[in-house]
């Protein structure tokens, strides 16, 4: 019966998503606020005449025009919505896909560029990131593209799971050097990191701009969208499926983001915490706290699978990344949770 499904996708291992009921969950770059009550329950009532029984919007034509406010999208470009970023992603992969087609990335980073390459048949270029710092080492990747051409490019910007920003004339470099192939900024943690590439879409064809609404606060809807150039986005928009974007994603987002002063506040209350957390982590000896752009710290101890388990034992669950890629030994990925939940770390922390 397996004999059927594809034997390099029967070799795989499926993404794995651990149990954090019971546990403070630090693990997945989540705003850990929800909404207010108040704005909870006009929400509620705004759903509440919602026609389950009817097909939604194929075009989600007022989520669409929200986006466009609030997220200062260029009125030239196209705009194409995805169920979560990772659709997204897949949906470009799907539409360069071919013989000799490839993807280049830089590692570490986003681990769905190479999952999703691996099962849309793209060959899958992993570009190393420089040992000390995680920033781009340029000539490196320069030289991959100029010698493997690929048709997608993907720059996490701000990188994840590291957090930082890479030099934004380098990745100007690259956009220009990758061109006739298609290059992607993912800008997933916009809202932290007050640095976009949404204004260079005026002067590179090439430059596509992925964003996601789940790190602002709305992980549960899984919306994600890419802005480019509108003939590029036209012939993309072939490949999603209809209805990709669900009625009641398409009524809550639309609700929310018209009251994105709410997710601005969040959003500076996570920085700040951010900043806080820094602070503590320099002060304990055993850690070494990387800068960060993002939502999330990257550590690096001395035994991170060890503390990690502690920090489970603890009632902490957070993102142990030893083993997932040289670069990344005994580094552990701590998401920004409330006050409250990121004072029971540092205690955690200072006693290990």
């Amino acid at each position: 019966m397996l004999d059927v499904i594809r034997s390099d996708i029967r070799q795989l291992t499926a993404y794995q998503v651990p149990d954090a009921r019971g546990l403070i969950k630090l693990d997945a770059m989540e705003n850990p606020y929800s909404l207010p009550a108040a704005l909870r329950a006009e929400w509620l009532a705004a759903l509440e005449h919602t026609e389950l029984n009817r097909y939604p919007d194929p075009q989600a034509r007022t989520l669409c025009e929200v986006l466009r406010q609030t997220m200062a999208i260029p009125e030239h470009c196209g705009l194409l919505l995805g169920n979560g970023s990772d659709e997204l992603i897949q949906i470009l992969a799907l539409a360069v896909t071919g013989a000799n087609q490839r993807l280049l990335a830089f590692e570490p980073g986003f681990v769905m560029y190479r999952l999703i390459a691996q099962l849309t048949g793209l060959e899958y270029i992993g570009v190393t990131l420089t040992a000390d710092a995680f920033a781009l080492d340029l000539d490196r990747a320069l030289e991959a593209i100029t010698r493997q051409h690929p048709a997608l490019t993907f720059i996490a910007y701000p990188n994840n799971p590291t957090g930082n920003l890479f030099d934004p004339q380098g990745i100007e470099k690259i956009i220009e050097a990758a061109a006739p192939g298609l290059v992607v900024v993912d800008e997933a943690y916009a809202p932290f990191a007050n640095a976009s590439f949404m204004p260079y879409l005026e002067t590179a064809p090439n430059l596509l701009i992925l964003r996601t609404v789940s790190k602002m606060g709305l992980a549960g809807l899984r919306l994600g969208y890419l802005v480019g150039a509108a003939e590029c986005i036209d012939e993309l928009n072939k490949v999603r499926l209809p209805y990709n974007i669900n009625v009641l994603t398409q009524h809550s987002a639309t609700f929310a983001l018209r009251h994105q002063a709410i997710f601005n506040q969040q959003t500076e209350q996570i920085c700040s915490e951010r900043q806080r957390l820094i602070a503590a982590f320099n002060a304990i000896a055993h850690i070494h706290c990387y800068p960060s752009a993002a939502n999330f710290l990257l550590l690096r101890l001395s035994n991170a699978p060890a503390v990690f388990d502690h920090l489970k034992q603890q009632g902490i669950l957070v993102k142990n990344l030893h083993g997932s890629h040289p670069l990344l030994n005994n580094c552990l990925r701590i998401t920004v949770g409330t006050p409250e939940d990121n004072t029971a770390l540092i205690n955690v922390l200072f006693q290990c």
